[in-house]
C-alpha cells in the first residue's frame, strides 16, 4: 500500500499554498487571483483468469494559478506544490497575462456569491485496505463470476479505492476545501457458444466502502450479463420505439446538459440557444441538482469559482428552466452564475415511474438498448447516431439479444418522444435515473 494519507495535514499544507501563491501574486502586481490545489492517493489493481495483473500505487498532486491583470487573464500550473515551483508558476501566469488581450468577461466571481456555508457532506470515507486484501477481493469477483456455466474466460477484474483533498482560494478572501474518496469495483467476462463470444461486464462504486455490492454479486451480475448476449443477431429496421437502460439514460441526461452548458451556448455551438422557457420534455417530467446532498458521489458547497452552491432546477414540468453557468459563461451571455462551474452535482429528476415490465409492454414491439459505440451525437444539431447492442421486444415481452444495429434520431425529438421512465434507478454515479422509453427512433438493422 501506499504511505498513510494524512489527509487533515494535506488540507492544513495545500491551503497554505494557496494563501502563499496569492500573496505572491498581489506582491507581483496581480489585480485579482485565484487557485486550485489538489493530492490524491490510492492502489488499484487488476486481475485476469486468477492471476494478479497489475497492481497500482498512485498519489498524484497539482496546483494551479491563475491571475487577473485588468481585464486580462494568465493561467499556469505544476504539479509540485513546493515553495519554490508555487513562485515559478505564479510568475509565469503573470508574464502571460500581461501578453493576453484583454475580455471584458474575465475575472473572479462576484464577491457576494462566495460561498458562507461549507458544512461537512459526509464524502470522505477512506479504506483501510491493504494490497493483499485488494488483491483477495478482486480474485472474488471474478471467481464468482467465472464459475458460471457458460463463461469460458474474463478480461479481468479490478479494484481502486483512493481518496484526495481539494482546495480553492480567491483574492476576495474565500478559501474552500474538502476532503472526498471513492471506491469501485469492476469484472468484465467473456461467454461463448455455437454462435460465437459475447463479453460484458458490471460495477460498483461508492463513497463509502461499506456501499459497495459484495464481490461475489458483482462478478455474478456481470456472468449475467454476458450470458444473456449469447445468440445475438440483428434487428429489423423501422422506426420503432427504443428503450434505454439507465446507464445509457443517464448518457442522455449528459447530453441535455451538455447542451445547456454556458461554454456551448456563448459560442452559440448548442441546439439549445435561445431556448430557455421553452418546452422540451413532457410536462410530467422535471430535472433537479443537488449539491449540498449529504454523501452523494459529487457534493460539494461551493462550485470552481468559489460560489456558493444551490439546489437548481434545470427542466420543470417539462420546460427548459435554466442553463447551466460558471461565473465567466454567464457574463458572456448577460445572465447570472448559476454555481455550476465544473458542471452539474447530483442530478435527480421527478417523473410517474414505471417497472420495467410496464415499460415493456407499452412499447410493445422495438428494442432494449443496453450498449452504446460510437461518439454520434452533434451537439450544434442535436442530431443523434450510435451503434448499439441490445435486446429485441416483441409484444411487450424481451425475445432474444440484437447486435450491430444502429439507432438515429434528434435529441430534442427524442426529449420530447419520452414516454416512460423507468423505477430501475441507477444511484452509481452523479446522475440518477432509471430507464427511459423514447417512443419513437429509426432503427438500421437486418435488411
Amino acid at each position: 500500500m501506499t504511505q498513510a494519507f494524512d489527509a487533515a495535514a494535506q488540507q492544513t499544507l495545500l491551503e497554505s499554498r494557496a494563501q502563499m501563491a496569492m500573496e505572491l501574486a498581489r506582491r507581483l502586481g496581480a489585480d485579482a487571483c485565484e487557485v486550485g490545489a489538489s493530492v490524491d492517493q490510492g492502489v488499484g489493481v487488476s486481475v485476469r483468469e486468477g492471476e494478479v495483473e497489475t497492481v497500482e500505487l498512485s498519489r498524484d498532486q497539482g496546483i494551479a494559478v491563475t491571475v487577473y491583470v485588468g481585464r486580462r487573464k494568465g493561467s499556469a500550473s505544476s504539479t509540485d506544490a513546493g515553495e519554490a515551483s508555487i513562485r515559478a508558476v505564479v510568475e509565469k501566469a503573470i508574464a502571460i497575462a500581461r501578453h493576453t488581450g484583454e475580455d471584458p468577461a474575465s475575472g473572479l466571481a462576484d464577491a457576494d456569491l462566495m460561498a458562507t456555508e461549507l458544512p461537512d457532506l459526509d464524502v470522505h470515507h477512506p479504506w483501510d485496505l491493504t494490497t493483499d486484501q485488494a488483491i483477495e477481493l478482486a480474485l472474488a469477483c471474478e471467481s464468482a463470476g467465472r464459475r458460471r456455466p457458460g463463461i469460458m474466460s474474463s478480461d479481468g477484474a479490478s479494484l481502486s479505492s483512493g481518496e484526495g483533498v481539494r482546495v480553492y482560494a480567491n483574492s476576495h478572501g474565500f478559501l474552500g476545501s474538502q476532503r472526498g474518496s471513492r471506491h469501485s469495483l469492476s469484472c468484465m467476462l467473456i461467454a461463448e457458444d455455437d454462435t460465437g463470444m459475447q463479453r460484458d461486464y458490471d460495477y460498483t462504486s461508492a463513497r463509502h466502502p461499506r456501499d459497495l455490492l459484495a464481490p461475489e454479486r458483482v462478478g455474478e451480475s456481470a456472468a449475467e450479463r454476458t450470458l444473456r448476449r449469447l445468440g445475438a443477431g440483428r434487428p429489423a429496421t423501422g422506426r420503432m420505439p427504443v428503450l434505454f437502460d439507465p446507464t445509457l439514460a443517464s448518457g442522455l441526461v449528459g447530453s441535455l446538459m451538455g447542451a445547456i452548458a454556458g461554454g456551448a451556448l456563448y459560442r452559440q455551438s448548442s441546439f439549445l440557444c435561445d431556448r430557455l422557457g421553452e418546452s422540451l420534455f413532457p410536462e410530467w417530467f422535471s430535472l433537479q441538482e443537488r449539491p449540498m446532498e449529504v454523501g452523494a458521489m459529487a457534493s460539494s458547497p461551493f462550485d470552481g469559482d468559489g460560489v456558493q452552491t444551490r439546489d437548481n432546477v434545470f427542466i420543470e414540468n417539462g420546460r427548459l428552466a435554466s442553463y447551466m453557468l460558471s461565473a465567466y459563461s454567464a457574463r458572456r451571455l448577460g445572465m447570472q452564475s448559476t454555481a455550476n462551474a465544473g458542471g452539474a452535482r447530483n442530478l435527480r429528476l421527478t417523473a410517474p415511474l414505471a417497472t420495467c415490465d410496464e415499460l415493456l409492454a407499452r412499447m410493445g414491439r422495438g428494442v432494449l438498448v443496453t450498449e452504446l459505440m460510437g461518439q454520434g451525437v452533434n451537439a450544434v444539431t442535436g442530431d443523434y447516431s450510435r451503434g448499439a447492442a441490445g435486446f429485441w421486444v416483441e409484444d411487450g415481452r424481451i425475445q432474444h439479444p440484437v447486435e450491430e444495429f444502429t439507432i438515429a434520431g434528434n435529441l430534442e425529438a427524442m426529449f420530447k418522444g419520452l414516454s416512460g421512465v423507468g423505477s430501475d434507478t441507477d444511484t452509481r454515479g452523479s446522475i440518477h435515473t432509471g430507464s427511459w422509453l423514447i417512443d419513437e427512433m429509426t432503427v438500421a438493422g437486418s435488411s
